[in-house]
């Protein structure tokens, strides 16, 4: 009787977790699919004990047996015969097994939660990793099917699963991988992705990993029976533990064993273990069946209502409707590094009243601690009735904490965003401080983008829609204008919807940056950078010392002239404004950074910026 066969007429209960019981033998910073070749005995002593324990399904030890995985070992050159050894495994397990066993050759996802790489993988890139190593575990002739698994994009999925249904009419088993009960990462809902995944022909269709099985339960009962599918639930042991540095499933396998039939009754065919689980699991799951007929009817749950757009506030993004057709200054300042604050809101107002789009605040610039921009946000809103924009880094929170801060500010009402990574912890001027870096800025932008839709980067449904103005930064004093500009447009495509650029020092990088911009046909709107220069001291600091920013000979040349002349401060404000002549005969939008928290000299520029649209009239 073939896999297929099998599944149609009765619950298959598949093995556990293989990295589980490696991970108790073996370095975690090892690649468990290498020891295929270098330690095959134990891998073929596990396959036995699930058998033995009553699988009918065991999966090769091929999960992350894929080019671009290997190639972190330095086992790349071995993927074939990595896939092949642990075929050769599985098979030799299956004949010497008492009842019919089936074997599935194992391709994980790739993509992972997170791209933590500095140039992400490229879908044509994952797409070949999972072409070639379908096509090693296909070319053994000795696996009844494949089994895709833990992917948390469901598009990196069914790209999957039509690379392996072209190669193969073998049975597919297809799985998604859930952080909430019931949805995926980017929000949609288990139900239609299993009917989705069915569509394109996946003969079982299901979920595996991150949820044990109470949450897997409640996820499953949102899904309706696929017509053309079988089911598949493939749960943890429970939530994980870490133990003297390591990490433990405790969950004991009675537990497990509670829920096998809950999980037959939801529809499902097959029925196995992730991490965490052991041949005891299994065990208990094949102790749990109340029967081994697959149902043909459930009752379906269904799920939360979608979320719904909040109420926002029409003057939040005013000056982004602004620079569409006239000029717009943003004024940055820094936030104080002592309690006295009142020089700070003094001149908000000022700049404020005197028309600046928004008051942008930085966040620890140069890794140097402040008042929290977030708490001088909202005193501007809600006391001064000031627009805010807040620097937000990734140097100073982790993933957790970015959200708690997103939702935050949501809650607040403060709907401008800047997403930078921050300057590195170690050029402040606290030894021992950390940076996070947990996601670049761009994935930021998506997770900001996310929480817009109303969902959280686990899919869960917030229930209300953010209405964040996302904005990204650049870096133009650079070499290659054009070349970097490429990042402005993959900042565009994760969601930035505006641009402030470093300070500029040397004009013809404003006609370099209009030039570039208009040859990619990138329009999102920028807010290039100025910013005063006090003294012949500040120049040299700023060219030598701060990352990003250089100075033209010229500028330094004009700096230290002035030091020897003793007016410093009125060219410093000269060069400024003639940047801002040129900026604004390119652009719209200025960013003004106030230069060591001299509120009246950003005032004096940006008057200037606001004359500019007199004229114009």
């Amino acid at each position: 009787m073939s896999f297929k066969e099998a599944l149609q007429q009765q619950v298959l209960i598949a093995d556990g977790a293989m990295g589980t019981l490696l991970y108790s033998q073996y370095d975690v910073n090892s690649a468990f699919e290498g020891l295929n070749l270098t330690h095959g005995g134990d891998i073929l002593k596990i396959h036995q004990a699930y058998i033995a324990a009553g699988a009918d399904v065991i999966q090769t030890n091929t999960y992350a047996a894929n080019r671009i995985k290997l190639n972190r070992y330095g086992l790349a050159d071995k993927t074939k015969a990595i896939n092949e050894a642990a075929v050769s495994l599985a098979h030799t397990a299956q004949i010497a097994a008492e009842h019919p066993v089936y074997v599935l050759g194992t391709i994980g996802g790739i993509a992972g939660v997170t791209d933590t790489e500095i140039e992400p993988l490229t879908a044509e890139e994952i797409d070949a990793g999972v072409q070639e190593q379908a096509t090693y575990l296909l070319q053994t002739q000795a696996i009844d099917g494949l089994l895709l698994e833990t992917y948390y994009d469901i598009n990196e999925l069914k790209r999957a699963l039509k690379i392996v249904r072209a190669l193969t009419d073998l049975p597919v088993v297809a799985n998604v991988t859930m952080y909430e009960p019931g949805v995926l990462q980017d929000g949609t809902p288990l139900n239609t992705a299993l009917q989705d995944l069915a569509a394109l022909g996946a003969d079982v269709v299901g979920a595996n990993c991150r949820l044990g099985p109470y949450n897997m339960s409640r996820a499953f009962e949102s899904v309706a029976l696929p017509k053309t599918a079988a089911l598949a639930i493939y749960p943890n042991a429970g939530l994980p533990d870490v133990q003297n540095g390591k990490t433990v499933y405790d969950s004991p396998a009675e537990y497990f064993e509670n829920y096998s039939d809950t999980f037959r009754r939801q529809g499902a065919h097959l029925i196995g273990g992730c991490c965490g689980t052991t041949p005891a699991h299994i065990k208990g799951l094949v102790a749990g069946l109340q029967s081994r007929q697959p149902v043909t009817t459930k009752k379906v749950t269904l799920p939360a209502a979608e979320a719904v757009p909040t109420a926002a506030d029409p003057r939040q993004h005013d000056f982004l409707q602004r620079v569409q057709h006239e000029k717009v200054a943003l004024v940055e300042l820094d936030p104080p590094k002592t309690f006295t604050t009142a020089k700070f809101f003094r001149g908000a107002q000022t700049l404020s009243q005197a028309g600046a789009g928004a008051i942008t605040l930085s966040d620890g610039p140069l890794a140097n601690p402040t008042i929290s921009n977030v708490a001088l946000a909202a005193q501007l809103k809600y006391q001064y009735g000031i627009t805010p924009l807040v620097h937000l880094t990734t140097r100073d929170h982790n993933l957790i904490g970015l959200q708690s801060e997103i939702m935050g500010l949501h809650t607040l009402g403060i709907a401008n965003i800047l997403v930078i990574t921050g300057d590195p912890a170690k050029v402040g001027d606290l030894p021992g401080a950390t940076s996070v870096y947990d996601l670049h800025s761009v994935e930021l932008m998506q997770m900001i983008k996310k929480f817009n839709a109303g969902i959280s980067p686990t899919g869960r449904n917030l229930q209300e829609k953010t209405n964040f103005a996302v904005g990204g930064a650049f870096n133009p004093n650079v070499r290659n204008v054009e070349r970097a500009c490429k990042m402005i447009t993959r900042k565009t495509a994760y969601g930035a919807d505006f641009i402030i650029t470093q300070p500029i020092f040397d004009i013809t990088k404003v006609h370099e940056l209009r030039l570039a911009l208009d040859e990619q046909g990138i329009t999102t709107p920028i807010f290039v950078g100025v910013m005063p220069l006090l003294s012949f001291r500040n120049a040299n600091f700023l060219h030598h010392e701060v990352p990003g920013i250089r100075l033209a000979d010229d500028t330094l040349a004009r700096m230290q002239q002035a030091e020897a002349d003793g007016n410093e401060r009125e060219v410093g404000l000269q060069i400024a404004k003639e940047t801002i002549d040129a900026i604004c005969a390119d652009f719209n939008g200025v960013h003004i950074n106030t230069p060591l928290r001299h509120h009246e000299i950003s005032l004096e520029l940006l008057n200037y910026v606001q004359a500019k649209n007199a004229v114009s009239v």
